[in-house]
């Protein structure tokens, strides 16, 4: 666990980010963090660290989310950070892994861990922080993808994942209506990020980062429903490459 920055002579609105050292996760967090104290969730001590020593007031969240059995890596994280977050403004769930091939190449365990870092992570993180969420009527954002809304070859268990994440999404965003927390289920496109780079050398092609989102350009998404008024819900929201075609 990272030591957290000095505490702000105001208390600021509290957003946590999982996949905060990277791609878009970070991106999101380098943009609340003049107005917010951020909570960074990542695997690695040292990645959390240098992004917590970068901004202005931080903490980390070290855990590993393919370890999400009982008394595990992310039951430990969570069991440290819970108490000391009273409210959580905004929960954005960044981490995520791809798994690529056919059903019938892929391995069980590429499954598994799909669905455990995709799927259940999430949902166990944003149930630990369920009351401080409540108590800010705060917004959850999970971050996931057009292969959310659309299944392609060769990536059956991302996909998978990914459309339970939306299952997710929407059944949260059901359940806490009467609480005041609301849920944007945030899908972009290629984006260009790490993720993608490991996609296109998967697939044999050049790479061509003109060919994809801007990471910013996924940021502003995130920040129509960060901006919306107290009364707006903006469920989900589904941003493309300019270029891009079904």
């Amino acid at each position: 666990m990272s030591s957290p920055s000095p505490a702000p002579s105001t208390p600021r609105p509290v957003a946590v980010v999982t996949g905060g050292t990277r791609g878009i996760g970070l991106a999101i967090a380098r943009d609340l963090a003049d107005t917010h104290h951020l909570v960074i969730g990542g695997r690695s001590s040292a990645s959390v660290d240098a992004v917590v020593a970068s901004l202005p007031s931080a903490e980390g969240l070290v855990a590993d989310l393919a370890d999400c059995a009982p008394g595990g890596s992310l039951e430990a994280a969570l069991e440290q950070i819970v108490p000391r977050l009273p409210r959580v403004d905004v929960l954005v769930h960044s981490a995520g892994v791809l798994r690529s091939g056919t059903v019938a190449e892929s391995a069980v365990d590429d499954w598994a861990v799909s669905m455990t870092v995709n799927v259940v992570a999430v949902a166990a993180v944003t149930r630990a922080l369920l009351p401080a969420l409540r108590h800010a009527h705060g917004l959850v954002i999970t971050v996931n993808s057009g292969s959310g809304l659309t299944s392609t070859p060769s990536s059956g268990a991302y996909c998978a994942s990914k459309f339970a994440l939306r299952a997710l999404s929407d059944a949260l965003r059901q359940e806490e209506r009467e609480h005041g927390v609301r849920v944007t289920s945030l899908h972009p496109g290629r984006v260009d990020t790490d993720m993608q780079h490991e996609l296109v050398q998967f697939e044999g092609a050049e790479y061509d980062a003109s060919a994809y989102l801007e990471v910013d350009s996924v940021v502003r998404a995130a920040r129509l429903a960060i901006d919306a008024g107290p009364d707006a819900s903006i469920d989900m929201v589904s941003v493309r490459p300019r270029g891009w075609r079904p």
